[in-house]
């Protein structure tokens, strides 16, 4: 893509649909190129389209996360990060009994995997003062049939406190935004009862939004918030105040 002096260079991963798309709309400016990477170059370039609707400036890049080749050529022209926001990820539901080796890896393969390398090569291109966030959940904190996706989830928060206490000197943040369970795609396969059931579990009847989740995002982004890292942010409307799971 072609970077225009002085603006940010902000990196979305998972940006073709549900929290990577709100992030990265959300975090589009006029002094902001935004990269919208996903693993699917069509939903890529539909939210770049969503971004330069609204004036502003993006790129769409096919990458999958899994693919460490994939991962270097998505940077390779890149002349500098200044915010990553790690939001690809998948999920599932099943029983313990239920969840077989290959499951387990695949959580790994690309929630905490996926969300390192990405990291690694985004640090190359990163100056002091810059800032990763990754988008984790609430249910590292434990959830009923995840178990592969909540013991990924509570790899995610350990991997940003140790990545934030180790890039203090470059005075790069680092931190978590953890949802509970949000209105995406990533739910589009649940039964209506289901999702009654999980909007019910929040102190306010209803579940937040894609864009609630961004703007969750977007403080930490701020370069105003450079005191603040290694912190997970709950985003669930209270639901863990009642140790409810």
């Amino acid at each position: 893509m072609t970077q225009k002096s002085g603006k940010r260079i902000i990196v979305v991963t998972g940006a073709g649909s549900g929290i990577g798309r709100a992030c990265a709309q959300r975090l589009a400016g006029p002094d902001v190129n935004i990269v919208a990477l996903d693993r699917n170059r069509d939903s890529a370039r539909e939210t770049v389209a969503l971004i330069e609707k609204g004036g502003f400036q993006g790129a769409a890049v096919e990458c999958d996360i899994t693919q460490r080749e994939a991962i270097v050529n998505a940077f390779a022209s890149l002349g500098s990060v200044h915010v990553l926001v790690n939001s690809a990820g998948v999920e599932d539901e099943k029983t313990l009994e239920g969840i077989a080796p290959e499951d387990m890896r695949r959580m790994y393969e690309v929630n905490v995997v996926g969300l390192f390398s990405v990291s690694q090569a985004a640090l190359t291109r990163m100056s002091e003062g810059g800032r990763i966030i990754n988008i984790g959940s609430r249910a590292y904190l434990g959830s009923r049939y995840h178990a592969h996706y909540v013991a990924s989830k509570a790899a995610v928060v350990g991997l940003t406190r140790t990545m934030a206490l180790e890039l203090t000197s470059r005075q790069i943040a680092v931190n978590v935004v953890a949802p509970g369970p949000v209105m995406t795609p990533l739910l589009a396969g649940r039964s209506q009862e289901n999702l009654a059931q999980l909007a019910a579990s929040y102190p306010g009847g209803q579940m937040p939004e894609a864009e609630d989740v961004a703007q969750a995002v977007a403080f930490f982004a701020d370069p105003a918030t450079r005191f603040i890292t290694g912190q997970v942010l709950l985003l669930d409307g209270g639901r863990s105040l009642g140790g409810s799971a």
